[in-house]
């Protein structure tokens, strides 16, 4: 176990806003959030890459105005290769040169025919794909310490995840977790099968029963103790919620550090203020 409180790489994750006419807000977020000088900051895609311009325009933002290393998702689910080969030529255009490989979830539009015959499977093959059409692009990947809610096992998940590793993924932000064990013992699992890139630890301030009916409910998170406790002590007042909500994500944060992780990858949900709050508690 490490002792340097200092080591851990600090990043954030935002999201493209639903609505257009919400669209502008975000450079003000983005402006706030560079404030606190995180080594990078990701930018979501939507299903079926359906918002993978404004992914593209707010990474171009972080990039080039904010002047901090932007990472851009990318989703191939419901993709094809002409869709992909696009999105990577506006990325290169914008002077992007880094992306977060996903294969994505199934868009609302797509029958099972189109399912089973898209041009990705997994998210290795848009791995593979990318390095092989632009080698000079940097790709991380998504991990899951309590597995991929999809995956039969832990340890065909893991399978999985080294064949992201292989196809040229150069490190890998986790789900969102509640329980630091979970973290350990898959970071222990991965480098007992040989995975050896960068992990970085995704935690979710959750400040509200409605994130963990949606955030932690869809993400197959499992609750433990502590945070029931605060669920059900702080249920019917929601002030006192989100305080506590942000208390338990610093604390994750503090022992993840101690523990000498090698970067803390905060899902910020577009709201500085959080964010802030958490950035001046830990560091």
């Amino acid at each position: 176990m490490a002792d340097d409180h200092t080591t851990a790489i600090l990043s954030f994750e935002v999201f493209p806003p639903k609505k257009d006419d919400e669209f502008e807000g975000v450079y003000s977020v983005l402006d706030e959030l560079s404030k606190l000088q995180p080594a990078f900051i990701s930018v979501t895609y939507g299903a079926g890459g359906s918002r993978s311009k404004k992914t593209v325009e707010i990474a171009d933002y972080i990039e080039n105005t904010l002047g901090i290393q932007a990472i851009a998702h990318m989703t191939c689910v419901g993709n094809k290769k002409e869709s992909i080969d696009q999105v990577l030529a506006e990325l290169k255009a914008a002077n992007i040169h880094h992306i977060l490989a996903l294969r994505g979830d199934r868009p609302a539009w797509m029958d099972d025919e189109q399912y089973d015959n898209r041009d990705f499977q997994h998210a290795n093959e848009l791995i593979a794909y990318i390095k092989e059409q632009a080698p000079d692009f940097h790709i991380a990947g998504a991990c899951y310490p309590e597995k991929h809610y999809e995956a039969m096992s832990m340890r065909a998940d893991i399978a999985r995840l080294k064949d992201k590793v292989e196809a040229g993924c150069e490190q890998l932000i986790t789900q969102l977790f509640l329980d630091n064990d979970a973290y350990y013992r898959f970071q222990e699992t991965c480098l007992a099968n040989g995975i050896h890139v960068p992990i970085h630890a995704g935690i979710m301030p959750i400040t509200s029963l409605k994130q963990v009916e949606t955030s932690i409910s869809l993400s197959g998170t499992s609750i433990p103790k502590a945070f029931s406790d605060i669920v059900a002590r702080y249920s019917g007042n929601p002030e006192d919620f989100r305080k506590a909500g942000i208390d338990y994500a610093i604390r994750q944060i503090l022992d993840l550090k101690t523990y000498g992780v090698d970067g803390i990858h905060i899902y910020s949900m577009n709201k500085p203020k959080t964010t802030r709050t958490i950035m001046e508690a830990i560091r």
